[in-house]
């Protein structure tokens, strides 16, 4: 039985890697302005995608340049709102420009674990989201109240996992800053990897197996050793035989039941 996954990574941070992380994967999440990003380096990053036939995601966050948009923020509401649309309809605008589409939104660091844990929160993006635009994906964590939110608000949703995170066997990761959360080791990363693409599930950190739905597989953009990891990653699965691309564009071909 063939396998497929899309592999997704964060661009447009100020990498100096990302022409040659871009060939690699099959959807780009392109930071808007919240914890990085500008009206230039969206241009470049969307420039990229279409040269290489990379599917555009809108990466928006807490608007947190400072702590790089890992620290989580209380904001009233209404302003959050403001917020991610104005972040999302810069990216638009800049796709629109390089006709291109914005094809799914997925938040970014502390805003992505925050929705992943609470509905509420969940439910205001995902609300945002499909009143911006209902043809929009979400791309969350897999298992998440903020996937739990876009199905129940109509949208398509892409199941995210990771490859160099430690999970919990509660399907949640291990915080960043515990022992372990993050896998040093590329060996055990690439693992992940198979287990996840080919075995439909991963490891947890106690051991148990935890099941775990991967439509996506997260490659993280924002360190030094991004690109070696994914260039080791990219030649793994493809010697396991998966081939890699956008769940979107499969699901748009019928390959894929939504």
């Amino acid at each position: 039985m063939a396998h497929t996954i899309d592999l997704n990574a964060d661009l447009g941070e100020g990498f100096a890697h990302d022409p040659v992380l871009m060939p690699l994967i099959s959807s780009a999440n392109i930071a808007c302005g919240g914890h990085a990003g500008d009206v230039d380096s969206m241009r470049t990053a969307v420039r990229l995608a279409r040269i290489h036939g990379v599917v555009v995601g809108a990466h928006p966050s807490y608007p947190d340049r400072e702590h790089f948009g890992r620290v989580s923020m209380q904001l009233e509401p209404m302003r959050l709102v403001e917020i991610l649309t104005a972040q999302l309809w810069s990216l638009k605008a800049v796709c629109i420009e390089a006709g291109l589409s914005v094809a799914y939104v997925k938040p970014h660091g502390a805003l992505y674990n925050d929705a992943a844990r609470d509905p509420a929160l969940a439910r205001l993006i995902a609300g945002s989201i499909h009143e911006i635009d209902p043809a929009l994906a979400v791309m969350g964590l897999s298992g998440s109240a903020l996937l739990d939110a876009a199905r129940e608000c109509g949208l398509t949703v892409i199941a995210e996992a990771f490859v160099d995170r430690a999970y919990r066997n509660d399907g949640s990761l291990v915080p960043r800053g515990e022992p372990g959360a993050v896998l040093a080791d590329p060996q055990h990363a690439l693992a992940q990897a198979a287990d996840l693409t080919l075995r439909g599930g991963v490891r947890a950190q106690d051991g148990t197996w935890l099941p775990l739905q991967a439509d996506s597989l997260c490659l993280h953009g924002d360190h030094p050793h991004a690109l070696h990891f994914a260039t080791l990653l990219h030649a793994h699965l493809r010697q396991q035989g998966v081939q890699i691309a956008s769940t979107l564009q499969r699901r748009a071909q019928g390959a894929v039941q939504t």
